[in-house]
């Protein structure tokens, strides 16, 4: 693993860009230039079996549109997000709740070493740090600043995705909530924010990132 601070020139350049950054990250594999360009598909842990065919798709797409797909490496949606990349044969960066030490949930040791060497896992926290209630908003909050917009698949009021599509509005980032979230109170008053958007099609996803960023990627 590597340790990158705020003050390397190394430190990426899209969560170098928001107000929160924390002033060092670890890495296990390689971060690269091209991670500007990437995307966050999150949900929920218990997700649907519509849920994760969703995630799947959207992130096939993502791939197969240029960009890398960053995710959580948490149960369900994450973990969909981050197989189908994989399969497709695109970049996948996992953000993650716990030290580098760590693999949480347990399940998905396999696919973390798998991200590794594909592509990298990220945390904030010292490599023998456990998960905790407190450390997965946060990770919310690196895996927003990391990429040019988050995508919300399932989520419930109470989910960390939730956070972390509020949290990107708060870093002037695109917030894509699937259309069936607007069923929740939470999902239609984010809805009615600038810079949300309710989404049917991952195409959707694509041309509204292709607007916002075409002067470049988010830079300090």
């Amino acid at each position: 693993m590597r340790l990158m601070t705020v003050l390397d020139a190394e430190y990426p350049d899209n969560l170098r860009a928001v107000h929160d950054r924390p002033p060092l990250i670890f890495v296990a594999g390689r971060l690269q230039p091209s991670d500007t360009r990437s995307v966050a598909v999150v949900g929920s842990r218990k997700a649907s079996g519509e849920g994760l065919e969703r995630a799947a798709s959207i992130a096939g797409h993502l791939v197969g549109s240029g960009y890398a797909v960053m995710s959580g490496l948490a149960a369900g949606i994450d973990t969909a997000a981050h197989t189908a990349t994989l399969a497709a044969g695109g970049r996948t960066v996992a953000v993650i709740g716990t030290g580098l030490a760590h693999s949480y949930p347990p399940e998905n040791a396999a696919l973390q070493r798998k991200i590794v060497n594909k592509g990298a896992v990220v945390s904030q926290f010292w490599p023998e740090a456990p998960p905790s209630l407190r450390s997965f908003p946060m990770r919310n909050a690196v895996m927003s600043g990391l990429t040019l917009g988050t995508v919300v698949v399932e989520a419930s009021a109470t989910s960390g995705a939730r956070v972390q599509a509020r949290l990107g509005l708060a870093h002037g980032r695109s917030v894509f909530l699937a259309r069936s979230l607007l069923s929740q109170d939470w999902a239609r008053a984010l809805a009615g924010r600038p810079g949300a958007h309710a989404f049917e099609s991952p195409d959707e996803i694509t041309d509204v990132i292709g607007r916002v960023t075409s002067a470049g990627a988010l830079v300090a």
